[in-house]
């Protein structure tokens, strides 16, 4: 069972940045494709931002596009979204997904990934 635990979010003001992690235990973290997708007050599940296996191919949501960073580090099972420029349309609870799955392509669709962390709150006030 893969275990994903995300860190990083809280409260900040419009136009700041926060940079949010995603730790996996699995030894084979390599193998997986990851993402970060987000849902915000009786919204559905959205895609944020996704980085294949090798980290060689990134693909983000159009609302992020230039703003946010997505990047891992297989070797400290991490996964991390730099996101700057922070609005309060951002807030949402972020949630760290994972599917296992060697391809160079980045998937958007929720139901392709099979375990996700709990989730961390981000919150931008006006």
């Amino acid at each position: 069972q893969v275990q994903l635990v995300e860190s990083g979010g809280g409260l900040v003001q419009a136009g700041a940045s926060l940079k949010l992690s995603c730790t996996s235990s699995e030894r084979t973290f390599s193998a997986y494709g990851m993402a970060w997708f987000r849902q915000g007050p009786g919204k559905e599940r959205e895609f944020v931002a996704g980085i294949n296996w090798s980290g060689h191919r990134t693909d983000y949501g159009d609302s992020v596009e230039g703003r946010f960073t997505i990047s891992r580090d297989n070797a400290k099972h991490t996964m991390t979204l730099q996101m700057n420029s922070l609005a309060p349309e951002d807030t949402a609870v972020y949630f760290c997904a994972a599917r296992f799955l060697i391809s160079s392509e980045v998937d958007r669709r929720v139901d392709v990934y099979g375990y996700w962390g709990q989730g961390t709150q981000v919150t931008v006030s006006s």
